[in-house]
């Protein structure tokens, strides 16, 4: 009984020292993450703006006059659409990747390490080049489309509304496949190769292979990588502002939110949409905690 007392106490002891020298670092991430956030929500209450003294409480009339608004639906839209075909897209062509850079070939350590080029160059320096690709008469894009017989006459990809996401999109994709193909390859090299001897035991071929063993050893990483990837996407903004701009074929809620607080002043519409796009995110992660626990179940 004594001994357990002293445990406890050393316990406890070990604790509280824990907690003192944790403690400035929370009151730092308190500070600097919950004071914003608890302003930007008092805000959101407000009627505030960059042409009024002070600012009066006026309820949800900004949530309210958010969700009449059909621009708002129309970003929302379209970060919706970017972030589920941009996610898509990435995960098969990053499995793909994986798969063929865990096969031992001449090369493979130059191609891996190629591999990772686009994740390591500046996102907005991507997007500008990627805009000088797209441009209708200087462009690569238009100039290889046309030697190659695809195209006669050179597309405006960023200003056409057919085009615009799908390019934006494309780019998104170029960039974001290396890092879903890291962690798909990391997780590749984790399945026991007895799997496979089974597997071929059994008759199974390399379709059969992949179904029956690679996939279901890879939906751990698959899921951490789609629940990553789409959290990011959802409140995707620079790739969007760099290449097309205010564009209303291609604004997204962070470029709805930013419109309304710094371009027209209206800092409590834009409070309104910036807690609509924090609670996006928050339900984004309670499925992704949610989706963590059943893959451990």
């Amino acid at each position: 009984m004594i001994l357990f007392k002293r445990a406890e106490t050393l316990a406890g002891t070990q604790a509280r020292t824990a907690f003192l020298f944790l403690a400035p670092t929370f009151l730092v991430l308190a500070a600097v993450g919950l004071y914003p956030l608890g302003r930007t929500i008092w805000l959101s209450f407000t009627d505030a703006n960059f042409f009024a003294d002070e600012p009066r409480f006026v309820w949800f009339d900004n949530y309210l006059d958010l969700h009449a608004n059909p621009e708002w639906w129309s970003a929302l839209y379209n970060t919706v659409f970017f972030a589920v075909a941009s996610v898509t897209l990435q995960v098969v062509l990053g499995v793909a990747f994986a798969m063929v850079l865990n096969v031992n070939f001449p090369g493979r350590k130059l191609a891996r390490a190629a591999n990772l080029i686009p994740l390591v160059i500046a996102l907005t320096v991507a997007s500008q080049l990627w805009k000088w690709m797209y441009h209708d008469v200087f462009g690569v894009v238009n100039d290889a489309l046309t030697r190659l017989g695809l195209i006669e006459d050179p597309v405006a990809w960023l200003n056409n509304p057919s085009t615009a996401m799908w390019a934006i999109i494309a780019m998104s994709t170029w960039k974001f496949v290396p890092f879903v193909t890291l962690l798909v390859l990391a997780s590749l090299q984790g399945i026991p190769k007895e799997l496979y001897e089974a597997a071929e035991i059994d008759g199974a071929g390399p379709v059969a292979k992949f179904l029956r063993v690679t996939l279901p050893m890879l939906k751990g990483a698959i899921v951490v990588v789609v629940v990553f990837r789409m959290l990011d996407a959802l409140r995707v903004f620079d790739i969007v502002y760099v290449m097309t701009g205010n564009s209303p074929a291609t604004v997204t809620i962070s470029m709805f939110a930013r419109q309304q607080m710094i371009e027209f002043g209206l800092v409590g519409a834009g409070s309104a949409a910036s807690v609509e796009i924090f609670l996006l995110i928050i339900l984004g992660t309670v499925l992704y905690m949610r989706m963590l626990k059943v893959e451990d179940r």
